[in-house]
């Protein structure tokens, strides 16, 4: 008789007990109520002599926000460029600095002592509450604050000037706060991103007589990409869902209003403030916000893809039609 063969073990079943519990979740409390969502932006909601009536409205409460029904304004088209403003004013000081800081404690040649403490300092804002920063910024900001009166003092204000009363000190309050608590969550990724980069390339570029700037510029950024992607695409997505700040930091009593003049108000605080009144419309306005993002994801994906691999392919592509 043979010898009989031993039963092989198959152990890669094991891992999708592991990753099982992340796409049950994802599912239950992500996929469904995005699916719900779109559903929802299709039904009108309305009250009448006290009870409550639910009806299919199709495509009219995208026509309402939007501004295309007659008698409806545009919010959604205000809101979204607040965001848009707010964000971009606090991601492109973020990335700057970020950069220089992630290079700076990365350098060999710099070698600067402290690197931990540095970067556990950068991190530090990140961890704070947004209703502590947002009390504190106001504080510091108000009419009466101390910050407002120094810088009155000095005469870099006006003596009649009120941040809590000026669109571009709102904004640049609010801008400068998500700033300074995320600019060290995107330090820490790039110096991760540099500290991946085989240090041979650096040491090659010294032996050819490279400046600092040479290297940043053909070693560093170009091998940076797949972080800098990354840290966009989140950017983007974490910007354009902002919230709490903005909700928090110049408000009135009643909540869901940016002050001054509505031109602090995002996206999210004007679906929080629908949801109370029209799940509906709510709804449609996640639905456009959604397809926003997705789209600027999209577009930032093709901007930063790798254009050297696709132009290899086509050649491999030409190559394959010549030799055929």
């Amino acid at each position: 008789m043979g010898k009989k063969k031993k039963k092989k073990v198959s152990y890669g079943k094991y891992g999708y007990f592991f990753i099982a519990p992340f796409f049950i979740t994802y599912l239950l409390f992500q996929l469904w109520p995005l699916i719900n969502t779109f559903y929802y932006s299709t039904l009108s909601y309305y009250k009448r002599n006290g009870r409550e009536f639910i009806e299919f409205a199709g495509l009219a409460n995208f026509a309402n926000v939007l501004g295309i029904t007659a008698g409806e304004r545009a919010y959604v088209l205000s809101y979204l460029k607040n965001t848009l403003v707010m964000w971009g004013c606090n991601f492109v000081p973020q990335i700057l600095v970020s950069l220089l800081l992630a290079v700076w404690l990365t350098d060999q040649k710099v070698k600067i002592k402290g690197t931990g403490a540095v970067k556990v300092i950068v991190y530090l804002p990140s961890i704070i509450t947004a209703a502590s920063v947002s009390v504190l910024f106001k504080a510091l900001f108000t009419q009466y604050g101390p910050i407002t009166q120094t810088l009155r003092n000095w005469g870099v204000i006006s003596q009649n000037f009120d941040f809590m009363s000026s669109v571009a000190g709102s904004r640049g309050l609010i801008s400068t706060i998500l700033w300074w608590m995320w600019f060290g969550n995107t330090t820490l990724l790039l110096i991760s991103g540099v500290l991946g980069i085989d240090p041979g390339l650096f040491e090659a570029a010294d032996i050819d007589g490279a400046t600092g700037f040479k290297k940043f510029q053909y070693i560093t950024l170009p091998l940076l990409k797949p972080i800098m992607l990354y840290t966009l695409v989140t950017s983007a997505i974490g910007g354009l869902q902002m919230y709490d700040i903005p909700a928090l930091f110049n408000v009135p009593e009643t909540g869901l209003i940016g002050l001054p003049d509505d031109k602090t108000t995002t996206m999210a605080m004007y679906i929080m403030r629908l949801y109370n009144s029209d799940v509906g419309k709510a709804a449609a306005v996640s639905v456009i916000l959604f397809a926003v993002t997705l789209i600027v994801s999209l577009v930032l994906f093709v901007s930063m893809g790798d254009n050297e691999a696709k132009k290899l392919k086509k050649a491999e592509k030409k190559a394959r039609k010549a030799g055929a």
